[in-house]
Order: C-alpha cells, then sequence, then structure tokens
C-alpha cells in the first residue's frame, strides 16, 4: 500500500471535518472530478470546492468522513485506491445517501506529488 496517499487521504478527510475547503483544494488536480452525488458530477477545483460547502451544509456542518479498509493499485504515475469510506454526521439524523461506502479514488503523481485526479466516494455504486 502506498503510505504517502493514505496519508494524503487521511489529512483530506481532517480537512473535510474542519471545513478547511482552500486546503482541501492541495490535495487534487487541477482538472479533478468529485463524484457529488450518483448522476452529478463537479470538475475542477472551483467547482468542488463550492461542491464540499453543500455537502458539509446538507450534513449540518458536522460531517465526519474517516477510512476503514482500503487496497491500492499502482501503476507508473497512476494509483487506483479501493476504500471503505465511512461517513459520520452527529447533527445530521437520517440521509438519502449510504454512509458507509466502497469508494474508489484515482491519484496521479504531478510534479513529484499524488493528487487526487477522481474522488468517487460511491464507488461501483454508481452502477446500481
Amino acid at each position: 500500500m502506498n503510505k504517502e496517499i493514505k496519508r494524503l487521504i487521511e489529512a483530506a478527510d481532517k480537512a473535510i471535518k474542519e471545513e478547511r475547503f482552500d486546503d482541501l483544494m492541495e490535495f487534487y488536480t487541477e482538472d479533478a472530478v468529485l463524484v457529488v452525488k450518483p448522476g452529478l458530477e463537479v470538475k475542477g477545483k472551483k467547482a468542488i470546492k463550492s461542491a464540499f460547502i453543500k455537502i458539509a451544509a446538507y450534513f449540518n456542518n458536522s460531517i465526519v468522513p474517516t477510512q476503514g479498509k482500503m487496497c491500492m493499485i499502482e501503476a507508473g504515475d497512476t494509483v487506483l485506491v479501493l476504500s471503505q469510506t465511512l461517513l459520520a454526521a452527529d447533527k445530521k439524523a437520517d440521509s438519502e445517501y449510504a454512509m458507509e461506502r466502497r469508494a474508489t479514488y484515482v491519484y496521479r503523481k504531478i510534479d513529484g506529488k499524488w493528487l487526487c485526479a477522481i474522488d468517487n466516494s460511491y464507488g461501483t455504486s454508481l452502477l446500481d
């Protein structure tokens, strides 16, 4: 497992929890894609930041993402991350979206730094 990417994901989760969205954008490529919900994707850091602000509001500013089991497949400057993603939100009693997910993330190494190019916390459930 790529320990650097695992550390980056943990740091990004912390930035989400603390609502440090400017800091969060440092983890993404310029052309990154975020799956906001099934059927809705946003592209680019500006749109991703805006989406995370809306996601935080949806969860009444109490979202806490963490990762469980992880598997990484690395090929050169690209890594596919399969992760059990767990969401908690103590100020939101219910959600129409699953709080335990099997996420897929794609990281690319750009100028010596691993950055997230695709952030899909819904993983293969998009096929459902």
